[in-house]
């Protein structure tokens, strides 16, 4: 646990809320098990749309405030429609967001105060290995690459410190980096 203070620098978190959620989830494990759900529906040709709305956690059922509706879909280079991000960019979304959030929460609380914050994100990929080219190639991502420009108010070091607890704390981080058993079915 960090012990550096807790004081707000108005970066937007509310520090002292994550302070009493750990320490209650700490105190009843089970709370912590959540569950985040997303449904998909094809629309046409390889466009998708996902909502993502209800999900469960501290013991009960929840919902956003409003469905959030996320469409997918190729760009026309790839004789599709180009209707949405694709799922590849989707996960750099995710990345990007999850690791900024980090970097918004732990720089709260060493009482770093942000000025701004601005992840550049890219994920190479060679098309050999989806389209059943070549073996030996992966279908997904060689690398990916995450380059943030940061102003605040503390020393480079500090700065450095901050992303990599952001990179350690990451859920989507750890996903993209460990192995995750993932389940496919038709029901």
């Amino acid at each position: 646990m960090d012990t550096i203070g807790t004081q707000d620098v108005g970066n937007g978190v509310n520090v002292q809320a994550l302070l009493d959620a750990r320490q209650a989830l700490g105190a009843a494990p089970e709370a912590a098990r959540f569950q985040w759900r997303a449904r998909c529906q094809w629309v046409n040709g390889t466009h998708s749309r996902t909502t993502v709305h209800g999900f469960s956690g501290l013991g009960t059922e929840h919902a956003h405030r409003v469905p959030f509706v996320f469409d997918g879909d190729h760009p026309e280079v790839f004789a599709s429609q180009d209707n949405g991000a694709t799922p590849v960019e989707t996960l750099l979304v995710a990345l990007a967001g999850c690791l900024t959030a980090g970097v918004a929460t732990v720089a709260a609380r060493r009482g770093v105060r942000l000025r701004s914050v601005a992840a550049s994100v890219s994920g190479d990929m060679d098309l050999q290995g989806i389209l059943g080219i070549d073996a030996d190639v992966r279908n997904g991502f060689s690398g990916v690459r995450v380059v943030y420009e940061i102003d605040a108010d503390a020393p480079r070091a500090d700065v450095e410190a901050i992303v990599a607890q952001s990179q350690k704390r990451s859920a989507v981080f750890d996903i993209v980096t460990n192995p995750t058993v993932v389940t496919v079915e038709v029901a």
